[in-house]
């Protein structure tokens, strides 16, 4: 006799192991390892590799989220307050995004980048705060539907991360 899996147990158990978290630290490590390559190359330092990996990171999330727009957008709208409101702002958020990657990459208006970091991000871990209260258990939309990632306090860790790595830059 087949036995059929425990759908429910393993809900419980969704994002108590690191191993769920894999994808998600992967495009870290490999943002912060591209960051400082790239900052070697135009600005050493920090800051450059600061600049480096937060343009990585946010261009490499874009991309994911661009994979499948509705998909991203579906998920998003479950927990981002503008995004539940005014759902082609679920549409344009990868776009922001991608524009704030470049924008570090290219070293463009740093003051602004910063700026609009904390902005962007600041609004959305008040999103993700807002859902982890509510205990809302879903895939984490950041990485689009291509990862399986549950949304979570890494979630809210990445944003704070890049909040705190914009601040660090601005008083730099």
């Amino acid at each position: 006799m087949a036995t059929t899996p425990d759908f429910k147990k393993q809900a419980e158990d969704r994002g108590k192991h690191l191993s769920d978290y894999r994808p998600l630290l992967v495009l870290i490590l490999v943002s912060a390892a591209v960051g400082y390559a790239v900052s070697r190359s135009f600005l050493p330092g920090m800051v450059g590799w600061m600049h480096g990996a937060m343009g990585v990171f946010l261009c490499v999330f874009a991309m994911l989220k661009l994979f499948h727009p509705g998909a991203f957008a579906d998920g998003f709208a479950m927990y981002d307050l503008l995004a539940h409101r005014w759902r082609p702002y679920a549409y344009l958020y990868p776009y922001l995004e991608l524009f704030l990657g470049l924008a570090y990459l290219g070293f463009f208006a740093p003051t602004l980048t910063y700026v609009l970091t904390l902005l962007l991000l600041g609004f959305s871990a008040v999103g993700v705060v807002s859902a982890l209260r509510r205990g809302l258990d879903i895939n984490c939309p950041c990485m689009g539907s291509v990862l399986d990632v549950p949304l979570s306090t890494v979630t809210l860790t990445e944003d704070l991360g890049m909040i705190a790595m914009a601040l660090m830059l601005l008083w730099m």
